[in-house]
């Protein structure tokens, strides 16, 4: 793939399969009460397990404790563990030392302040998320459908470290998910609510129309963007 793509807030089998079948190279499961996209463990390891061999998989917590993410790891058994909370460098460092498994840690992007603590992270995670940071009376942190300016990626790069992998999120869709690879280059992306048709239930037509739109903007891009095959392997290395 010229891109690596990423389909999160998954909850039906439908939605999985229209993910993959459309070559998504990463699914993403949820673990968050507030949030309309949240499984019980249950669920989220049958659609793991439909999944597993096909793409990586993710399973997103928000500072959850250690009980929590000791049953994700055990049962869902994802590549990825994506912290979208408040979770410090050394927490970070914690959870995956204490689980083995690769970390993403999500970011929220609303000004260059945001952009000065990507090192801090960079240094503990083995993949950062560059999301739009939620508003203070949100309810949660991502899947707001909300965009931050990209412009503070891409002028912003040598603050960033480039040879730890970003995957961009925060409010993309179909329309707009063409303009923010050429704009930021970014090798991988992140959607949830913007390919659904109501919050929590997702859109198998905006599915694969965000899928297309992104590599075809990766391939105007040019080689830049071309994805590493082996990121995800690599992550699932520390599994």
């Amino acid at each position: 793939m010229p891109i690596e793509i990423k389909i999160c807030g998954l909850k039906t089998f439908d939605a999985l399969d229209a993910a993959l079948g459309a070559g998504a190279g990463m699914v993403g499961v949820v673990f968050f009460p507030k949030s309309p996209r949240n499984l019980d463990i249950a669920a989220a390891a049958a659609l793991a397990e439909r999944a597993r061999g096909k793409a990586g998989i993710a399973a997103l917590s928000v500072d959850a404790d250690d009980a929590l993410l000791d049953a994700i790891a055990t049962q869902v058994k994802p590549d990825v563990l994506q912290l979208h909370g408040e979770e410090s460098p050394e927490r970070v460092a914690q959870i995956r030392a204490r689980f083995g498994i690769a970390v993403m840690k999500a970011i929220g992007i609303a000004g260059a302040a945001d952009i000065a603590r990507v090192p801090h992270y960079a240094r503990v995670a083995d993949r950062l998320l560059l999301d739009a940071k939620a508003p203070p009376d949100a309810a949660h942190p991502g899947g707001n459908g909300l965009v931050f300016d990209w412009n503070l990626i891409a002028n912003s790069k040598a603050s960033l470290d480039l040879a730890k992998p970003f995957m961009l999120s925060g409010g993309l869709t179909p329309e707009n998910v063409g303009e923010a690879v050429r704009l930021t280059r970014a090798r991988a992306v992140d959607v949830s609510s913007g390919v659904e048709s109501a919050p929590g239930v997702k859109d198998p037509a905006r599915i694969v129309a965000f899928i297309q739109a992104a590599r075809a903007a990766a391939v105007e891009a040019g080689p830049e963007t071309d994805t590493i095959d082996a990121s995800v392997k690599e992550m699932s290395a520390h599994s």
